[in-house]
């Protein structure tokens, strides 16, 4: 591609800088370890420590007088708390890196009963009938229920009043990571976006017509708390719940992981130890869903996690309103887009997120929150979010393992993306670019029938990625006019003459009118964009820069035989806040 008339996406070397501070892996001269003392513990901070191993960052953190808080062997890491003299000198040792400890958020758009309008005893009327849209309750009827296969929920935690009716045995584990050295006695769920996800994925309980709320009602549950009242939480305890996950994987037979979250990306998707340890989940076989996040229309929206290239990232859908009636559905406006900073089509599939009424804690922070009245009986809430499109793409990855075992997380991605149903206008072509609705709407019949193959993360070596010897970026770049395109290896706009049909995009909406989801419509031949460019080693990039608002490239980035090459970059373009998903 001739780098002069296209420039590649402005985010991939956005990514590449990080805060001052926040993602510091400098190698200096070495300093002596400072002398501990009460005003430099006062002033200290929480920390992830990064060297060869985990035993290998606890001694560096013990040398430089810091305060170990938890081992993370996941991510050959430690967390820790240090004052500003011991950061200097784990700055200053070779082989560590430090993270500074972020925040995450499972912060909630809430769609409560509007216009003072309270549900009737017909609950059908004012809620989205999530298994029917996406097909699970065909699978449901057919004994197909996710049975066997245990989905794992990183969130703020379930309600215990509804255990028994909703989940009984199935329940394998609770478990509290927020403030402890390691998994800790459960605490419930004072927030109620855990118990509204995980309800939605896995609830065996079944409304006024008689169907399944959740969309695997079969399948065994994990519940991770390691989100706080207020529905926030730090990468370490995310991480720590990510890390017992992995270790006890085999032990419960932990197949999916429905992680409803996110977090602003502040470097390259592998330089964040969040994503990290995502990576080292789907390395270790575990289908890891992610929401995209609700801040979008607007393109590069997409966060932590849900940037990582090898996940299931889910946008939302909404039904307006009339679940039996889909020729007025549409794709959510508050739903994040793609690409993204390493040019990676995001999110991958769309699933129901509109007005989804599931099971919540009463009382709880998002009800007094939202001032909620919670019906019937006090047990039910109606909210809007990815976060609940991705619990029930989270179902759907059960029936599909339930279906077949022996799935890998790459054939489940493949075929949950072949089986896409995408939305298009009357005449054939796509309502919604990639880079907004992704291969679709997903369908569990299909998926399960799908006998694609080799579809997903082709060109990607998820090893090499976290060995660190190799990295990748995506397909999609962007043309002078600012429209955003997916691209073949040469650098040409994939898809001529199709062009306009959903592979370009200028940031264009239209969100007033339904489309057909059709069946039989397929953009996504050969997964174009699934497709890894191996990144140079080459270009070294300074640190001292704040990613802060304001900054443009002053020159382009241009793609030249699939390797990336920089020209003169400076500092990172300006940036939307992203809270968080949900």
């Amino acid at each position: 591609m001739n780098s002069a008339n296209h420039a590649l996406i402005r985010s991939l070397g956005l990514a590449l800088l990080v805060s001052i501070g926040a993602l510091s892996g400098a190698v200096l001269s070495a300093l002596p370890a400072p002398a501990p003392s009460a005003a430099r513990l006062s002033a200290s901070r929480s920390y992830i420590v990064q060297a060869a191993s985990a035993e290998a960052a606890e001694r560096a953190v013990q040398a430089a007088g810091g305060r170990l808080l938890s081992s993370l062997p996941l991510i050959n890491s430690v967390g820790a708390n240090l004052d500003a003299g011991q950061r200097a000198h784990l700055q200053a040792t070779p082989g560590v890196r430090l993270y500074t400890d972020r925040s995450v958020s499972t912060q909630a758009k809430s769609m409560t009963f509007t216009s003072g309008t309270s549900p009737s005893a017909n609950l059908n009327q004012f809620y989205t009938n999530y298994p029917m849209l996406v097909g699970a309750d065909q699978l449901q009827a057919a004994g197909i229920t996710g049975k066997g296969v245990t989905v794992a929920f990183i969130d703020s935690g379930l309600w215990r009043n509804n255990i028994n009716d909703h989940y009984g045995k199935r329940l394998l584990a609770m478990l509290d990571f927020v403030g402890s050295a390691n998994a800790a006695a459960y605490k419930g769920d004072d927030n109620g976006h855990g118990t509204h996800v995980t309800s939605i994925a896995a609830s065996a309980d079944a409304n006024n017509a008689g169907q399944y709320d959740g969309v695997a009602p079969g399948a065994n549950v994990i519940v991770a708390r390691a989100f706080q009242v207020d529905g926030s939480a730090s990468y370490l305890d995310v991480i720590k719940a990510l890390n017992w996950i992995v270790a006890n994987q085999k032990s419960y037979n932990i197949r999916v992981l429905n992680l409803s979250f996110g977090s602003p990306p502040q470097s390259y998707y592998w330089d964040d130890p969040l994503n990290q340890a995502v990576m080292k989940a789907w390395q270790a076989g575990i289908v890891v869903v992610t929401s995209a996040g609700n801040e979008g229309p607007g393109p590069l929206t997409i966060g932590v996690p849900g940037n990582v290239p090898y996940v299931i990232t889910v946008g939302a859908l909404t039904d307006n309103y009339t679940p039996y009636d889909g020729t007025d559905d549409r794709l959510a406006s508050f739903s994040s887009t793609g690409p993204t900073y390493e040019g990676f089509v995001k999110p991958e599939v769309v699933a129901p997120g509109g007005h989804m009424v599931a099971t919540m804690p009463n009382p709880s922070y998002l009800v007094t929150l939202f001032g909620a009245s919670l019906k019937p009986n006090g047990t039910l809430m109606t909210m809007s979010g990815t976060s609940q499109a991705a619990a029930v793409t989270s179902g759907v990855v059960a029936l599909m393992l339930q279906s077949d075992p022996s799935l890998s997380p790459d054939q489940v991605k493949c075929k949950l993306m072949s089986a896409a149903r995408p939305a298009v206008t009357g005449s054939g072509v796509l309502a919604y670019s990639v880079f907004q609705q992704g291969a679709g709407l997903i369908n569990a019949v299909s998926a399960i029938n799908s006998s694609a193959t080799g579809c997903a993360n082709t060109g990607l070596d998820i090893g090499a990625d976290l060995a660190g010897t190799m990295h990748f970026g995506g397909p999609a770049n962007q043309d002078a006019s600012g429209n955003y395109f997916v691209m073949d290896m040469q650098g040409s706009i994939w898809g001529q003459p199709l062009a306009a049909d959903g592979y370009t995009w200028s940031r264009g909406y239209t969100w007033s009118q339904g489309y057909t989801w059709s069946q039989g419509y397929t953009w996504s031949k050969g997964y174009t964009w699934s497709k890894g460019y191996t990144w140079s080693k080459a270009a070294s990039w300074s640190q001292g820069y704040t990613w802060s608002k304001g900054y443009t490239w002053s020159k382009s980035i241009g793609w030249q035989d699939g390797s990336f090459t920089a020209q003169g970059l400076t500092q990172p373009m300006a940036v939307d806040p992203y809270v968080s998903d949900e």
